[in-house]
């Protein structure tokens, strides 16, 4: 389809939508406004009281928009208009404005007219509540114009054997969004970016760092975050959240009889009793990864806590392997005891489920992370690690002491990202 028409009842989101695919598909589609509304906003008009005026300017506005929309056809581009001259001139049916429907008559033929329409679909009650949300009384239509509307509408559609394609707009605006784009076969393009790291694994103790890293980065203009550190856009898939949802739901197999299946509590925290829930968690963290295709300029960050003899070699070893296989791993290194000091200072009992309020206790800390193997499973400093064949490069970095303001954070993660770049990109 080269040219569409978007149609529907006032406040029914046509301009909003559009609006949308203006910015985000600039090389596929020319918008057009509504010419009428066009007109009425330049000149100062009533759209009720000023009929005979509004139809003089549309007249001698036709021409030119005719002429835009041919020339939006040799450049290649798909052209999507709000509305058309046959929802004007339905309008003028419901109002009597005979002097329009007369002239629309005598030009009907001579106009380019869409390849398709497509009608964003509300119930009259729908676009009346949207009306008064608005609160722009120039455009308020009742409730029996919208009904002689849009009879007369779909009757000229009818006779003239148009192709019309309903969406249903009374739905979230993602949803209506979503099926607009696909109806117009539109494509996001992304411009070319540099060059950055897909995916990140970010390993530590408890309380390490690695979610105050991610709050740094994800406070960092896109560009400067793209050059300084070689992440784009970034998306975080953490265990906590998982683990957590756990902890609550065996507080609902406790209150129903059945009793606790994966933790206990301590105090007015959890510990883990069967571990068979960390496999679970990375089985979990996998299935996301997969919900979440690589695209250029994103960077995802898969961020979780292990310890144990085999605790990172287990954990790695069940990864998804697109993670391994475009990713690297940034692992931060804090002593035992510095670890277990922030884990105590962050703690807020109030807000205990969240990624920088949590705390782990002592119980768990003691049997799950007070040893973990990373050094056994990559001794160096940096380097390689081979997990299921994959070559994955690493690096890992002391964080004490703790960074305390974006200068410490720069200085520190910078140029190990710089280095971790570099070995992913010689892999």
């Amino acid at each position: 389809m080269r040219y569409v028409a978007v149609e529907g009842f006032p406040a029914v989101g046509k301009s909003e939508l559009l609006s949308v695919l203006k910015l985000y598909f600039p090389d596929q589609v020319r918008i057009f406004p509504e010419l009428v509304t066009e007109v009425a906003e330049r000149e100062g008009l009533d759209l009720f009281r000023d009929r005979d005026r509004l139809r003089e300017g549309i007249l001698r506005e036709l021409p030119r928009r005719q002429e835009e929309i041919r020339n939006a056809f040799a450049r290649g581009l798909t052209v999507v208009e709000e509305s058309h001259l046959g929802v004007h001139a339905a309008y003028s049916a419901a109002l009597g404005d005979r002097a329009f429907l007369a002239d629309f008559s005598r030009i009907e033929g001579e106009l380019i007219w869409p390849d398709a329409f497509i009608r964003l679909e509300v119930p009259i009650p729908v676009s009346l509540e949207r009306q008064r949300a608005r609160g722009d009384p120039r455009y308020a239509v009742g409730a029996e114009v919208l009904e002689r509307m849009s009879a007369w509408l779909s009757r000229w559609h009818g006779e003239r054997g148009h192709e019309l394609l309903a969406i249903d707009a009374d739905r979230p605006p993602g949803e209506v969004l979503d099926d607009l784009i696909s109806t117009l076969d539109l494509r996001y393009r992304s411009l070319p970016r540099a060059d950055v790291l897909p995916y990140l694994v970010l390993l530590g103790r408890p309380a390490a760092g690695k979610s105050e890293l991610i709050q740094f980065l994800r406070g960092l203009p896109p560009d400067e975050r793209a050059r300084r550190y070689h992440l784009g856009t970034i998306s975080v898939l953490d265990d906590f959240p998982i683990l957590w949802e756990k902890f609550i739901e065996d507080d609902i197999w406790e209150e129903v009889g059945k009793g606790r299946l994966i933790s206990r509590r301590a105090g007015d925290n959890y510990y883990v009793t069967d571990d068979h829930t960390w496999p679970f968690l990375i089985e979990v963290l996998n299935r996301r990864i997969e919900a979440e295709p690589e695209l250029p300029g994103r960077t995802v960050i898969v961020e979780f806590s292990r310890g144990g003899k085999d605790g990172y070699r287990g954990a790695l070893g069940r990864l998804h392997r697109r993670a391994l296989e475009r990713g690297a791993i940034l692992y931060l290194d804090v002593s035992v005891e510095e670890s277990w000091r922030r884990n105590l200072a962050r703690y807020d009992r109030a807000r205990r489920d969240g990624i920088l309020t949590h705390s782990v206790p002592w119980e768990e800390y003691e049997r799950t992370y007070k040893a973990d193997d990373w050094r056994e499973l990559a001794p160096e400093r940096a380097g390689y690690v081979e997990i299921r064949g994959a070559k994955i490069p690493y690096v890992t970095v002391k964080n004490e002491p703790e960074p305390v303001g974006p200068a410490d954070f720069a200085a520190r993660f910078e140029p190990v990202l710089g280095e971790l770049f570099r070995l992913w990109s010689e892999r």
